[in-house]
This record gives structure tokens, C-alpha cells and sequence, in this order.
């Protein structure tokens, strides 16, 4: 079968020419020279025997059979990177790595894995912190915690949380505007925003059957953003239950109307490569994010009624 395929460095350099539609890029890509991918795309036109590109003054784009081929090449070349990461990580015992969001590691995760750590001594724990989808073709991350609808291109999933939005302050802020007793009394407040909720102000004032009030104030990309804000006192936020939970008990942050919720259309997910499912590693970050959840919910609910 090996004198069948055409060379490997062909294929790297093509696919990479195709995905950017620039042999100029691609060279940059793949640390080569402009000179060293054309020869490697021509190369594989003639073991092919047909053109895959048409190169035109400014710009390249695929033919027909150049199209159809970028796609065969695109997903073996992905399905050959999961394998071989997979087979990377399940030699890889020692090591487990659990990628999270930035805004659920800053408010939630973090100041609980030196129970996971305690728990799994054998594990050296690493944790990635990024909001990029998830690839475990590319990603060092054996598990991952998402913010999202519970979808994920090549991974399962399980649902760990939902949570709702609700207004919370500083208490400084509270005091300042003159405690903030009813909904009506934001007419007069900044409104801090996370930028991309549809779980928003207006829905919130909706809810709450006052006319949507003004938009006024900052918005930020992390909910952890917004709420760093409120509790540096700039204003009154849309603050999500999971990431301002801690701050509430430590009286960073006071929930103006508790009973007033919104649901927020994502939630917090466990994500491992398909069919991982029983993996150790996996098992061992399910079974303890469980407890803390467990943990978390019996804490917050008597906080709630107290």
C-alpha cells in the first residue's frame, strides 16, 4: 500500500495550502519556504496527474478534483491526529490534564483542585485555561470543562450545571444608591454587562414587566470580568449563580433579588475524546467534579434560605 500513497510532506503541504488558500501562508505555517511548498504541491499534481490548483495573479483557488481531494486529505489527516493523540495520551499515565474556561477557572474551578490533587496523588494535575473549543486531536487536555450547549465536534459530553442570572453589587454600591430595594431602582444604577449573554437586561427587565431601561454602562467578554466589576463597585451586573456564588458568602457581593432569576441558555459541561467514556483518567475527574458539585449545591441552598 506505501507505494500507492503519495509522500507525506506532499500531503502537510497541501492541506495546509488549501485550508489558507495561500502557498505564501502555508510556508509560514509550516516553517518552509514559499519555493519549498509550491514544489511539494507540484509534486503531487504529477503523481497525481491533475491540477489541484488555479493559480491566478493575486490568488489561488481549488479545481474540481483539487476540492474534492482537500477533502479526503482534510479528514484522514484529522482522524490520523486523533489516533495518535489518544494512543499519546493513554501511554501518558502520570500526567492528567483538565482544560477549563477562563471565567469558570477563575470563579469556581481553581480554588478547589488541590482536592482533586489530594484526591489523585498519583496525577500530576495540569490545568489549561482557555475558551477555544475544544480539540483533543491538538489539545494536551485529556478532560475539559466547557460553557456551552452541550455539543462538541468529535467528544461526548455530560451536563455537570445550569445556572441562572440575577442582579448582585457591591454592598457599597447598594448603599450608595440608597439601598435598591425594587427592580424600578436600576433606572438610576450603571448596568454592567458580559457581552454575548442572551440571558441579558432586557430579558431580565422583561421578566420583571418593566420597560427595557436604557443600555448604559460597560460590557466585558468573561463573566468573570463583569463580575470583578460589580465587586469593584462600577455598577449592578447580570450576575451568573455558579461563578458569583462564592463571592456572595464572602460578602464581596450582595444579590439584590435572589428570587428574580433568569436561566441562561448554556450550561457547564464534561468533555472527553469519543469513546473515553470509561477512561481513568476521565473517571477520576467525573467522580470527584461530582462531589464538588454536590458540595456546591448543598452549600449554596442553605446560604439561599438562611
Amino acid at each position: 500500500m506505501a507505494d500507492r500513497l503519495p509522500p507525506l510532506q506532499t500531503l502537510r503541504a497541501f492541506e495546509a495550502t488549501g485550508r489558507r488558500l495561500s502557498m505564501t501562508l502555508a510556508a509560514e505555517e509550516l516553517h518552509l519556504t514559499h519555493g519549498a511548498v509550491s514544489r511539494q504541491v507540484r509534486a503531487l499534481e504529477d503523481y497525481l496527474g491533475v491540477p489541484l490548483f488555479r493559480r491566478m495573479t493575486r490568488r489561488i483557488e481549488f479545481t474540481r478534483e483539487g476540492s474534492a481531494f482537500f477533502a479526503a486529505v482534510t479528514r484522514l489527516l484529522s482522524e490520523l491526529a486523533r489516533e495518535a493523540e489518544s494512543i499519546r495520551r493513554s501511554n501518558d499515565t502520570a500526567r492528567l490534564v483538565l482544560s477549563s474556561g477562563v471565567s469558570f477557572a477563575s470563579k469556581w474551578l481553581t480554588p478547589r483542585l488541590h482536592r482533586l490533587m489530594a484526591r489523585y496523588p498519583d496525577y500530576d494535575v495540569q490545568l489549561e485555561v482557555t475558551d477555544a473549543d475544544i480539540d483533543f486531536s491538538k489539545s494536551q487536555a485529556d478532560v475539559a470543562m466547557r460553557y456551552g450547549d452541550g455539543r462538541y465536534p468529535y467528544a461526548d459530553a455530560e451536563r455537570i450545571m445550569n445556572e441562572t442570572v440575577s442582579p448582585v453589587c457591591s454592598p457599597d454600591y447598594r448603599q450608595r444608591m440608597g439601598g435598591l430595594g425594587s427592580a424600578g431602582d436600576l433606572a438610576s444604577c450603571r448596568l454592567i454587562h458580559e457581552n454575548g449573554m442572551k440571558a441579558d437586561w432586557p430579558r431580565w427587565f422583561e421578566m420583571m414587566g418593566i420597560a427595557a431601561l436604557p443600555a448604559r454602562g460597560p460590557g466585558y467578554s468573561h463573566g468573570s470580568m463583569s463580575i470583578e466589576a460589580a465587586i469593584r463597585g462600577e455598577g449592578v451586573a447580570l450576575g451568573r449563580s455558579v461563578l458569583v456564588a462564592e463571592d456572595i458568602a464572602a460578602g464581596r457581593l450582595v444579590a439584590l433579588f435572589p428570587e428574580n432569576t433568569i436561566d441562561v441558555e448554556h450550561g457547564y459541561d464534561l468533555v472527553y475524546p469519543s469513546g473515553n467514556r470509561s477512561h481513568p483518567k476521565v473517571c477520576a475527574i467525573r467522580d470527584w467534579i461530582a462531589d464538588e458539585v454536590r458540595q456546591f449545591k448543598a452549600v449554596d441552598g442553605a446560604r439561599r434560605q438562611a
